[in-house]
């Protein structure tokens, strides 16, 4: 049902794409209240596909004016759990029946390959959906143990009105970790996507609205930082912001909240994750594989890659061989060909940041064991960085591009203090035939998501989320995520058959 189709086919449909340009507040697009526009273009070729709606702070208050108004009313949150589930289960519907639109509109805004976007991005996207609205009738509220004479429900509520801000490396998929559980729970929500990346999401509100979801319960306000971001985390009608991005911009939402009404945040930011190979590894090819993966799936652009490798230093250059065979299939070119595994960087200024890790490379007298390259527009070949130091940027800093960088231990405690050495804590990966050494590798790297003979980020059951400058105030997926747009409320009814003004203290 997701396999990818031809490169004719993408193009085609590429060729045939109404693109979504105004704002989505109330149920209907709406240009900004300025009636000024930015550009959006294709990473992979710089053409503009559209002018859309740059909004500012009159169209957030517009926008949370109508989001307070529908959670106010109850018209979708005083919902039976049941009715809610339905008009998700048909949004999810509605996702796949546009899933090819959809893979191809997220590869021209963002430069991912179409591949990744038709057999990853869009399935998770849909399953994130369905599994949240599968939550809604299955969590039960509980009792506390008080004793006879009273009785005492612990009941979740909405939260209220809920801002996404959203990152643009994985636009869709971060706007369904969102929104999932925060629909589910019976939020009203406001959307900031990625000025980068804008196109899906406005059309992913449009497909929620003819699932059923209420006019004024999903809003989409495109537009800058400053110009829409700000003012979501400022505003004192917005109760919670969910946020994905950099850990610097992350910081920044927690001092609007407080400047403004203590609104709740949840931050899931940067990341800059340790791959450790011990001399134990049993399938070196599966090491390879699943660190090529790691590494330079979606360019790097993805706070989970695996930037480092922490292998053990007598079967370094083994794997490294092995990592070499490996990569020859992650072809780089055109991302509307399905052959191709490496697109392009989601814009020129990143693609200069990106490329200054490369610079560093030469400063330093660094080995380039693979790739290393260049090609023309703002493309990177995947490459593989021998020799980095704890000292060195590349070991320390966040790429976000497909470099990985390379560093040797000679025992397990090295290893542990090489992995932890970082300001981040969001994964990591453990590569070993034993289990002790697996349990306890697990338990000493300070990650909030840690994998075993594999990468990979869990699936919609398990939390996601990091420690340290990863993260803030709660997890994605799981019903964890749940429970960060739910209030917690105690009702305390007494039945004892003393009188009210004895109970009163």
């Amino acid at each position: 049902m997701h396999e990818p189709l031809t490169a004719a086919e993408y193009k085609a449909i590429a060729a045939s794409i109404q693109f979504p340009t105004n704002a989505f507040i109330d149920g209907a697009f709406r240009p900004a209240n300025s009636g000024r526009t930015f550009k959006t273009t294709n990473p992979a070729t710089g053409d503009t596909l559209a002018e859309i709606a740059a909004c500012d702070s009159t169209d957030v208050d517009l926008a949370v004016a109508k989001a307070r108004q529908a959670f106010d009313d109850g018209r979708w949150h005083l919902r039976s759990p049941g009715e809610r589930k339905a008009v998700l289960l048909k949004f999810a519907k509605l996702l796949e029946r546009n899933r090819h639109e959809l893979a191809v509109m997220e590869s021209l805004d963002s430069g991912k390959p179409v591949r990744e976007c038709q057999t990853v991005d869009i399935p998770d996207t849909i399953h994130t959906i369905r599994w949240h609205a599968e939550l809604i009738d299955k969590l039960y509220d509980n009792t506390a143990p008080v004793g006879s004479n009273a009785l005492t429900m612990v009941v979740r509520e909405p939260v209220g009105v809920v801002g996404c801000v959203l990152p643009w490396n994985f636009p869709l998929l971060m706007l369904a970790w969102k929104i999932g559980p925060a629909l589910a729970a019976g939020c009203s929500v406001i959307v900031k996507p990625a000025q980068e990346t804008t196109l899906t999401t406005l059309r992913v509100a449009e497909l929620a609205h003819e699932a059923g979801i209420p006019a004024g319960v999903f809003n989409v306000v495109p537009g800058g930082g400053k110009e829409v971001g700000e003012p979501i985390g400022m505003h004192m009608g917005v109760d919670m912001v969910a946020f994905t991005g950099s850990t610097p911009t992350g910081r920044r939402f927690l001092r609007y909240a407080a400047d403004s009404n203590l609104k709740r945040v949840v931050l899931e930011c940067g990341g800059k994750n340790p791959a450790v190979v011990l001399e134990d590894a049993e399938d070196l090819d599966l090491v390879a594989e699943q660190v090529v993966n790691g590494a330079f799936w979606n360019m790097g652009e993805n706070c989970s890659a695996t930037s480092r490798l922490i292998v053990h230093a007598t079967i370094k250059d083994e794997l490294l061989q092995r990592i070499g065979a490996y990569m020859r299939e992650w072809k780089t070119g055109d991302p509307l060909d399905p052959e191709n595994r490496i697109g392009a960087l989601v814009s020129k200024n990143h693609f200069e940041k990106v490329k200054s890790f490369l610079g560093d490379v030469k400063t330093e007298k660094l080995s380039v064991v693979h790739g290393g390259g260049t090609h023309k527009g703002i493309y990177i070949e995947p490459t593989v960085v021998d020799g980095v130091t704890p000292s060195s940027r590349l070991f320390q800093e966040e790429i976000f591009g497909p470099i990985l960088s390379v560093t040797t231990f000679n025992s397990l405690a090295e290893a542990v203090a090489l992995a932890n050495d970082t300001n981040y804590g969001l994964t990591a990966s453990v590569y070993t035939g034993s289990l002790r050494k697996a349990i306890k590798l697990s338990r000493e790297i300070r990650a909030g998501v840690v994998t075993v003979n594999c990468f990979g980020e869990g699936d919609a059951t398990t939390p996601f989320g990091g420690y340290k400058e990863s993260g803030f105030g709660g997890r994605d997926k799981s019903v964890f995520a749940h429970d960060n747009y739910c209030e917690l409320k105690t009702v305390w009814i007494d039945v004892s058959d003393r009188s009210v003004d004895e109970t009163i203290r």
